[in-house]
């Protein structure tokens, strides 16, 4: 059975997964659901994700939604490469730079907060587009200073991308959506290069997806 992966070219979450099925060599078929036009409502969706988020993964009848819970499902599905170590110090730093940007950054400059913000708040677009960057460039300081103290060898966690190489790309993502510079953060620059040198993040980038209409 395909795997198949409800998606959009702008989000950081499936970003996430499309970068963790391509570095597992995973096939999947790709539906578009486009949250800029509220697509992620649609009564059809709701019934294959009730968050009226993305991404979801279709596989062998199991509904998954959120992008740690997915990647951590594929490991266990096909274990190499195994983008979540197996030893108990290895595995909590993984998931302790992923969540950097899974929980702490990313929320904060959803969809939903966009229009929050907006809503409650009376924020124009070019404010809501300044919140944004703030939240980006706590998580990219935030990065920068974690890398500084374990250097990148040559990626996060040694030899091979795994989950916190993932995350620390997606942040590199946002920066650029957000026109937040990246000049302070040579650590994360250089990572980045390495990871975008690679076809799995180059190919999962959103400017590189369907759907994609500039931002």
């Amino acid at each position: 059975m395909t795997i198949q992966l409800y998606d959009f070219w702008r989000s950081n979450a499936a970003f996430r997964v499309r970068v963790a099925l391509a570095l597992k060599g995973i096939p999947y078929e790709s539906i578009e659901i486009d949250l800029l036009a509220g697509r992620q409502f649609d009564a059809t969706y709701s019934e294959v994700n009730p968050e009226h988020v993305v991404p979801t993964l279709v596989y062998n009848g199991d509904r998954l939604s959120q992008s740690l819970a997915i990647i951590e499902y594929l490991d266990t599905i096909q274990p190499e490469p195994r983008l979540i170590p197996t030893d108990a110090r290895e595995r909590a730093y993984a998931q302790s730079l992923a969540l950097v940007s899974i929980a702490d950054s990313h929320p904060l400059s959803a969809p939903r907060v966009r229009k929050q913000l907006g809503s409650m708040f009376n924020a124009n677009a070019a404010t809501v587009e300044a919140w944004c960057r703030h939240w980006v460039i706590e998580g990219l300081d935030a990065y920068e200073r974690l890398l500084a103290r374990r250097p990148a060898a040559p990626f996060a966690l040694g030899l091979v991308p795994t989950i916190a190489d993932i995350c620390i790309a997606g942040q590199i993502v946002l920066a650029e959506l957000y026109d937040a510079k990246l000049t302070p953060f040579p650590n994360i620059i250089a990572l980045g290069e390495r990871c975008f040198d690679l076809a799995a993040f180059a190919e999962a980038h959103p400017y590189r997806q369907r759907g994609y209409v500039g931002h």
